[in-house]
């Protein structure tokens, strides 16, 4: 199925559903949520998906597993979708929390030939065997650290929330106490405790995978590095191999490199 809103399919007898959707350039898909559990997979683009306590960055040839009911909203930015909306009795196993994952190339190419299927295939036919190898393979998925935790605490929230839109490596902790009108030990408990992260690791994630739709997008790595703070591009490569365990080449799509080269 392409371009379906899942409500008309939703009580269809079937374990797995997929749906291909295309979004226009700088898409916000608005807070909702779904009966059933979600694969959100992105085919193109770099998706941004936002719940109460996070954020997730899912650049292209990745995903994310949203549980059932679990309130959120979706920044797209060139972005073209396939979606598994999964009975939640299926996937017994599917986390209380998003998760972003990488995707194999078999799951890749299930998920592709899903969308093509009719929405009530046959019992004991191809395509009910597509379904079921589906659900196989979504449990050998591998998590990817692609989330920035957002805590509870009003204040330290607002601060979060605005250095996810100007992101800056150097950013210094005093400014946060000077904010918040606490000392540093106590800045350090709160990030430990609302985010499971220190101030420094929650800082250095949040400017890495901000600047995942840069790489996409095709921006030079040097341009990033310096909107980010970093003293030069060797010192952001290797934060972001840190984390992703890749270098930031791996997460620029083909047609960014060919952008990348012209003149």
């Amino acid at each position: 199925m392409r371009n379906v809103p899942v409500a008309e399919v939703d009580d269809l007898d079937r374990a797995v559903l997929a749906i291909g959707t295309d979004y226009p350039p700088d898409h916000l898909l608005v807070w909702h949520e779904h009966r059933r559990a979600q694969v959100l997979y992105a085919a193109t683009g770099v998706m941004r998906v936002e719940t109460a306590d996070g954020s997730w960055t899912i650049p292209t040839a990745r995903a994310v597993l949203i549980p059932p009911l679990t309130r959120h909203q979706v920044t797209m930015t060139g972005v073209s979708t396939r979606s598994l909306y999964i009975e939640p009795a299926a996937v017994p196993w599917f986390p209380a929390r998003c998760q972003a994952v990488d995707v194999s190339a078999l799951l890749r190419a299930l998920i592709l030939e899903a969308v093509e299927m009719e929405p009530r295939y046959a019992e004991h036919s191809r395509d009910a065997a597509v379904a079921a190898l589906i659900l196989h393979e979504l449990r050998n998925l591998a998590p990817l650290p692609l989330d920035v935790p957002l805590p509870s605490h009003p204040g330290l929230r607002g601060l979060c929330e605005a250095f996810l839109r100007q992101p800056d490596i150097h950013d210094p902790p005093a400014r946060w106490c000077a904010s918040l009108n606490v000392s540093e030990r106590t800045l350090a408990r709160l990030f430990q405790r609302g985010t499971g992260l220190s101030f420094s690791q929650w800082r250095q994630r949040a400017c890495i995978l901000q600047s995942l739709p840069h790489l996409t997008a095709g921006v030079p790595v040097t341009r990033i590095a310096v909107t980010l703070g970093y003293d030069n591009p060797a010192a952001y490569t290797a934060a972001f191999k840190r984390l992703l365990g890749r270098p930031p080449t791996a997460y620029r799509s083909p047609a960014a490199d060919v952008r990348s080269r012209a003149p």
